[in-house]
């Protein structure tokens, strides 16, 4: 990258409370060529204690630089980890492994930060440490995670609505994508949300998020949201009424999408595996956990969370804040490194 502000990459600090801090440190540590021009959008003095807990742990620990500004990043050592503190000082220690609303509000100021320093052209690409959604509302955010805050954000940033700014989550590794219809809401509501207009948005999303990515237009596999996809009105009229019209629509349109399918099979159908790529590019999803189980299943350590949509380039590993290993020095930075290689490949491929 170029030494300059617009080429650096944000990792958000995540909650304090949780595993974020360390992971972070872990990757700066065993990624030292992946994590060149990044640095840390957080606090300097929680960076430090991640550090310090790790050599207590009897593993080596990373010297903490404070920087002034993103560009600084470039000038910092090999596993050297810089921090550029965003956010005010804090008062006291974050007791990790539990709930609060002081963590949650270090977690939120950080990613609003970075969000707009990344509209504002300023920085590369965020990548988000993990924050918990429960620390996130005590401290008055009222968003339910990452990807509707960032959505928000940049919604204000471009004088529009909320609706304006469709927004829809990617789950990938390196076997599997996946596209979600809905993402944070319950069940029920989930199912009422599949309608024909957020099917073909989320199409529209996926086709042309996908193809910046590889260069092509992406087969498009459609998982239908009843058992064997509905079976002809037997189990459930929505494919049939909703997401077959809109899977046509699409397709009109130029995109290859293909189904509703049978979801206990179509992620099988799209996994690539050792003798070759799967039938499809990426599954459209029709609610969260339809899609991020089959991914999730095959390997945290890999999967990437990507935000499709938005006027910027996030990335986030696809795991929580795991308080019950906080502090202990047990956590994997493997997801988080792969989310930072994933946010240099959407770089270079002009953004999601």
């Amino acid at each position: 990258m170029n030494k300059d502000k617009a080429g650096a990459i944000a990792l958000t600090l995540g909650d304090p409370a949780g595993i974020g801090p360390e992971i972070i440190v872990k990757a700066f540590r065993d990624a030292a060529v992946d994590m060149r021009d990044c640095f840390v959008a957080g606090d300097v003095s929680i960076v430090r204690r991640a550090s310090r807990a790790l050599a207590a742990s009897g593993q080596p620990a990373l010297a903490v630089a404070l920087i002034d500004t993103p560009a600084d990043a470039h000038d910092v050592p090999p596993r050297c980890v810089p921090v550029l503190q965003v956010v005010a000082a804090t008062g006291h220690v974050i007791a990790q492994g539990e709930i609060s609303a002081a963590a949650g509000r270090i977690a939120g100021e950080c990613v609003v930060w970075a969000a707009r320093a990344a509209l504002r052209s300023e920085i590369a690409a965020i990548v988000t440490a993990p924050l918990h959604k429960e620390a996130l509302a005590a401290a008055g955010y009222p968003f339910p995670g990452h990807t509707e805050l960032l959505q928000a954000e940049a919604a204000a940033h471009q004088g529009r609505s909320i609706a304006e700014l469709p927004v829809r989550m990617m789950l990938a590794n390196d076997e599997l994508r996946t596209v979600l219809v809905s993402i944070h809401m319950s069940l029920r509501d989930a199912i009422e949300a599949v309608s024909f207009d957020g099917v073909l948005q989320t199409l529209r999303i996926a086709h042309r998020a996908l193809g910046a990515v590889l260069g092509r237009p992406p087969k498009i596999g459609v998982a239908g949201l009843n058992p064997h996809a509905g079976e002809g009105g037997l189990f459930g009229s929505e494919e049939r009424d909703i997401i077959a019209p809109a899977i046509a629509s699409a397709r009109a349109e130029g995109i290859d999408a293909d189904g509703p399918h049978a979801p206990d099979t179509v992620f099988m159908r799209a996994r690539a595996k050792a003798q070759g790529p799967g039938e499809f590019d990426v599954v459209v999803a029709m609610y969260h956990d339809q899609g991020l189980i089959p991914v999730k299943y095959l390997g945290v350590d890999k999967g990437v969370n990507v935000t499709l949509g938005l006027p910027l380039v996030r990335t986030s590993p696809d795991h929580g804040t795991a308080f019950d290993i906080a502090g202990k020095g047990v956590a994997d930075p493997s997801s988080l490194i792969e989310a930072v290689r994933m946010a240099r490949s959407l770089v270079r491929g002009a953004g999601p």
